[in-house]
């Protein structure tokens, strides 16, 4: 456990010291924000649908989070290239400890990033309806992100250099974001979709903070969370695994 600690401490001190890759991480959230929530707001209240903000806000708090702790994960990509990488697994430890410790550090960060969008969600018109909830929120956020920089883990494994991280944003990133009805409601969309969205982990993170933000939901509160624990818990596996036959 000391040495789970000692990783995560590091992490989380090397992630914090990118100012510039936090400041600028709030960037796509305000955007979003912005030119969404205001710009379909009014085509969102006209179908009877109420506040688009209100629908968006737990969207891109995911989303924020999402960014986050993949980059967080591909960071060991940078770390293997400039020799890093090396110094940590020379230690008589096993890889399995590092592959944890160096997650829950990038998973920290993105969880606290997404507490820090939350209150930007509040300044541009947020309003929470389910006070009570928030512990539970809190717990979404933390699942995401550390199911998510375990997925970053897991590819930076497998990845030999920054080249390929372009086609896993493509192809893999932005797709689980924009099915997971984080922009649009899940209601009466294509079958195609809706399977599609089921399969997609980011979609029971959305759900299940706008369930615990302002009471709603549309897998349900227990499915998200069974989901994002069982996921989380088998990537954490899988990545474990790849972590540990990383070649240096």
């Amino acid at each position: 456990m000391n040495v789970i600690y000692i990783l995560w401490l590091r992490q989380l001190k090397r992630s914090s010291r990118s100012r510039a890759r936090i400041i600028g991480s709030f960037g796509q959230p305000l955007l979003f924000l912005l030119a969404f929530g205001f710009g379909f707001g009014p085509v969102y209240r006209r179908a009877g649908q109420g506040s688009y903000i209100q629908f968006l806000a737990p969207g891109v708090i995911s989303m924020s989070i999402l960014f986050t702790s993949i980059f967080a994960g591909i960071e060991v990509i940078w770390d293997r290239q400039f020799g890093f990488l090396k110094e940590t697994l020379v230690a008589p430890v096993p890889r399995v400890l590092i592959m944890i410790g160096r997650t829950l550090g990038g998973a920290t960060v993105a969880t606290l990033q997404g507490m820090a969008v939350f209150l930007i969600c509040l300044v541009v018109g947020f309003r929470v309806s389910a006070f009570h909830l928030l512990p539970l929120a809190l717990l979404y956020m933390m699942l995401t992100a550390v199911l998510f920089t375990a997925v970053g883990t897991a590819l930076a494994s497998v990845l030999p250099d920054f080249q390929g991280f372009q086609l896993v944003m493509n192809f893999m990133i932005m797709p689980i974001f924009f099915l997971s009805g984080a922009l649009f409601p899940l209601t009466n969309v294509p079958r195609a979709m809706s399977i599609i969205a089921g399969l997609d982990p980011l979609s029971y993170s959305v759900d299940g903070m706008r369930y615990s933000m302002i009471g709603v939901a549309h897998f349900g509160a227990s499915l998200d969370l069974a989901v994002l624990g069982v996921v989380t818990a088998a990537l954490l596996v899988l990545g474990g695994y790849l972590f540990s036959k990383i070649q240096i």
